[in-house]
């Protein structure tokens, strides 16, 4: 799968032929010479240029344009085939072509969709705090009933001894990605709670940039302790057990807002809310539940900001503390 799909760049060669079209329309035959690009003079063409930006058929391209979401690896193994059907939904539901990005961190998803680079975006709640005024709230994921989940503090199954998380000072720990609530915002907020540094607590950390890749490098021993997003280590358990009872859940953290899927500022309100919709309805027809049921969730909701005031505070603590 390709990494990004964007939209073809408009060609000086495709605006003169454009505007070409248009001025015929207008300008009488003997001035047609000025329709050459080479005899152009800036003002005219930048005039004709605008004309045909404002055209209906330029407008309906950009409607027609495909809706662009951003993803961050996903722990699916078959990835590609669930995006495919995935996409066909959302296509049947939208009326517009979809086109799925995918990147291999928060950062890099975040940075498109600031960019204006991406529609809509499934992130984390701790980038979407950071940024949210850049950004608009569209919906939540529902798992077990809750627009929430938790950060699991995961060791080695063979560790019979570690009880919390200062039994593991002095060892080995692996993070997700550092634009991660559970997999690192959390855990790093947990230490300062208990008066420790989370820059010197561990002998050494390093990050996997991928939840599933925790709980196989801490069930590998490659780490002594991890933290886990519940919702990837909860379905990993339902389709992966050998890898999950590898691991042992040493404590849980309190509820955070699930994972958002956002939109750009400059999405449409139409836009917005026919995504909305689509992805609200999933829980309400069959093809939607069979989708849903391979992601492990009950479905979608609106949301609301309250359910990222925990990692709003812990974000605070944090940028006060450094």
């Amino acid at each position: 799968m390709p990494n990004a799909i964007l939209a073809p760049a408009l060609t000086t060669a495709g605006v003169s032929a454009s505007i070409a079209a248009i001025a015929q329309r207008f300008v009488p035959l003997r001035k047609a010479a000025i329709l050459k690009e080479e005899h152009l003079d800036r003002r005219t063409f930048l005039a004709l240029a605008a004309a045909v930006s404002a055209s209906p058929l330029c407008a309906e391209a950009q409607t027609n344009a495909a809706m662009r979401i951003g993803l961050s690896p996903v722990f699916l193994d078959d990835q590609l085939s669930f995006l495919n059907d995935w996409r066909d939904y959302l296509q049947g539901r939208i009326g517009r072509a979809v086109r799925f990005v995918q990147r291999g961190s928060y950062r890099e998803i975040m940075d498109l969709l600031l960019e204006q680079k991406l529609d809509f975006a499934w992130i984390c709640g701790y980038p979407y705090v950071r940024n949210r005024a850049r950004l608009r709230l569209l919906a939540v994921p529902v798992m077990e009933g809750r627009p929430q989940y938790q950060s699991y503090l995961i060791v080695p199954a063979t560790d019979k001894t570690t009880n919390s998380i200062l039994d593991l000072r002095g060892k080995v720990f692996a993070y997700s990605d550092p634009d991660s609530n559970s997999g690192f915002l959390y855990p790093r907020y947990a230490l300062m709670q208990l008066k420790e540094n989370p820059e010197r607590f561990f002998a050494r950390t390093f990050f996997t940039w991928a939840h599933r890749k925790i709980v196989e490098a801490v069930g590998s021993n490659l780490a002594q302790g991890g933290a886990v997003d519940s919702y990837v280590w909860e379905t990993l358990r339902l389709y992966h057990p050998e890898l999950t009872r590898r691991t042992r859940i040493v404590e849980k953290s309190p509820y955070f807002g699930h994972t958002p899927v956002v939109a750009r500022t400059g999405v449409s309100r139409a836009e917005f809310d026919t995504m909305q919709e689509a992805l609200l309805g999933m829980s309400q027809n069959v093809a939607g539940k069979a989708l849903l049921k391979r992601l492990n969730l009950d479905g979608f909701v609106a949301g609301d900001d309250a359910l990222f005031d925990g990692i709003a505070r812990m974000m605070r603590a944090l940028d006060a503390r450094t």
